[in-house]
């Protein structure tokens, strides 16, 4: 039976993912720092692993033969977060999943992750770890997919998505909880594998965004 590993599950797009993924029937184990952070959410295919993200976790993958990567430093920490959580975990999670032998790795990344030199000096750390950590999985030989989603949202989820980049700064934005459809609709489909996407609101379905 496929098992999905989500590191980061507490987060907002984590947890959302984590749900979404158990009511599809998905067996998930949910990496988290603090387990109470997860205590809400109750499922006999849901089993949930204390770890410190800059310490060893490579027990949390385990029995694991899918892998997402929603951890993230969070906007309110220094550079030195930044990259010991979105470079250096980053790179870990995907050095341990190769060693487990996954089937399909995904990172949310970051729009602006392909070129972090056209960012603004406060979001250029930030930048920088998302793209070392993609380009890390991209040459790991594992398969993967990397989603670069624009700003993100606490809104519901509009339904609507597109993967080219808008034409103004103001459209570059999605939900999180579009977000984790995404990401639900990416796991196990072998058409997206090896691939980058940009990941905004638009108009189109799941399946003709990334068709």
């Amino acid at each position: 039976m496929s098992k999905t590993l989500i590191i980061g599950a507490s987060g907002q797009i984590g947890k959302m993912t984590t749900q979404k993924l158990l009511d599809d029937g998905t067996t998930v184990v949910g990496l988290v720092r603090d387990k109470s952070k997860l205590s809400d959410i109750k499922s006999e295919n849901l089993d949930v692993v204390e770890g410190d993200l800059e310490q060893d976790f490579s027990h949390a993958f385990k029995g694991c033969d899918r892998v997402i990567f929603a951890a993230g430093s969070g906007g309110s920490t220094g550079a030195d977060k930044t990259m010991l959580i979105d470079l250096w975990s980053a790179c870990k999670a995907v050095d341990y999943a190769k060693a487990a032998n996954v089937s399909q790795f995904v990172m949310i990344s970051s729009i602006g992750a392909d070129d972090p030199a056209q960012g603004s000096d406060e979001m250029k750390p930030y930048l920088v770890a998302k793209h070392m950590a993609d380009e890390h999985l991209i040459n790991s030989g594992l398969n993967y997919t990397v989603l670069r989603p624009g700003s993100l949202k606490d809104e519901d989820a509009k339904g609507g998505f597109q993967t080219a980049k808008p034409d103004s700064k103001e459209k570059m934005i999605i939900t999180r909880e579009d977000v984790a459809d995404a990401l639900v609709f990416v796991l196990g489909n072998q058409n997206v594998n090896n691939s980058t996407y940009e990941l905004f609101n638009g108009n189109q379905s799941l399946e003709q965004a990334f068709a």
